[in-house]
């Protein structure tokens, strides 16, 4: 019934409008109607356009003073991050800058040859020189992120294999992570989805009779030691994927029936991130809403939530499933010693099997 109601009144609103409309149209019968703007519209949209102009610069700098987090790029832990964000940092500025002149000449040109009666344009057939200008400019810029990425792009995926990094595969479900060390010999035994088998626990499809596979190991979660270089192996069991390391810039799809690798060297463990005066801010901020939201959920009879703690993540960029957003494994950068001490109380794979 109420349904019913609310569809009547929308009938009934939408026949007024159109006969107010109808009323305002021969209200006007009598007035000029043409379609040909005069010097008084031309004045007027001219002086909208220099408006309109304004607005986007007084928006645009609002918007930098009280959302701006300058720089635009911080808070990186892997040794290419730094490099990453510079290249990030200089596309940005250039599209700021171009961005900026581009629309104000824009803008200003539409408001200054606007239409005046007795005004005839000047009509140029071509200007070499003005297209040389406006095609070298943007050819030169272009150039120049184009090689300065692809070097960056070099330095980041050529992993020396001779600085020994740490082998560690990542392996991708819906809707969840694992990841497979080395072991002892830093070598991932063979695997194949076709492998896996449920009832003996070897949920990632690891080849039994490898040897190198004996002593791998299958955590929940992913242990890096600080400063050394590790390069991951990854790997998808059902759809395509993506792991996702924002402190760290890394990404890399995972795709079915192949394997995709990426290299990194983590440069800050989880607990000097923790102390970084960002991260407090962030980390306080975020916990005030969660306060805010917890007194809400009191007053409903539900638990409070918890108190959020910085860790880095391994999530996923792909949209996966219904579950994609919850895809995610917490990533624990760590003293070699922490780390070795954490790897000794892991179960080796030959041992995990259940006979």
């Amino acid at each position: 019934m109420t349904a019913l109601l609310t569809i009547l009144v929308l009938v009934f609103v939408a026949i007024a409008i159109w006969q107010m409309v109808k009323i305002f149209d021969l209200s006007q019968a009598g007035n000029s109607n043409s379609q040909v703007a005069t010097d008084k519209d031309n004045t007027i949209n001219g002086y909208l356009n220099m408006g309109f102009l304004a607005f986007i610069y007084i928006i645009t700098i609002w918007s930098m003073v009280n959302y701006g987090d300058l720089p635009l790029m911080s808070n990186s832990a892997s040794a290419h991050g730094p490099q990453l964000d510079n290249l990030m940092i200089i596309s940005m500025v250039l599209i700021f800058i171009v961005q900026t002149i581009t629309q104000f000449l824009l803008h200003y040109f539409a408001f200054k040859y606007k239409g005046e009666k007795g005004k005839k344009a000047l009509f140029y057939a071509d200007n070499n020189t003005l297209e040389f200008i406006w095609t070298i400019i943007p050819v030169i810029v272009l150039a120049g992120l184009i090689i300065y990425g692809l070097f960056t792009w070099s330095a980041i995926m050529n992993v020396n294999e001779d600085d020994d990094p740490l082998i560690v595969e990542l392996y991708a479900q819906q809707f969840n992570w694992k990841a497979r060390y080395g072991g002892a010999d830093n070598t991932l035994g063979k695997a194949n989805v076709r492998l896996i088998d449920i009832d003996r626990a070897n949920i990632l499809g690891v080849d039994e009779s490898d040897p190198n596979a004996q002593d791998d190991v299958i955590a929940t979660e992913l242990h890096l030691p600080v400063g050394r270089p590790v390069l991951f192996k990854m790997r998808s069991q059902d759809v395509l994927h993506s792991a996702y390391m924002p402190h760290f810039r890394a990404q890399m799809n995972c795709v079915p029936g192949m394997t995709t690798q990426f290299g990194f060297t983590p440069t800050v463990t989880t607990v000097d991130m923790r102390q970084n005066p960002d991260i407090i801010d962030k980390i306080a901020n975020i916990n005030r809403i969660r306060a805010k939201k917890s007194e809400k959920l009191i007053i409903k009879g539900e638990e409070a939530l918890e108190r959020y703690e910085f860790d880095y993540l391994l999530l996923c960029n792909k949209i996966c499933g219904k579950s994609h957003y919850n895809m995610q494994m917490k990533i624990v950068v760590e003293t070699q010693e922490e780390y070795d001490a954490w790897m000794d109380e892991q179960k080796v794979f030959k041992n995990s099997l259940i006979n």
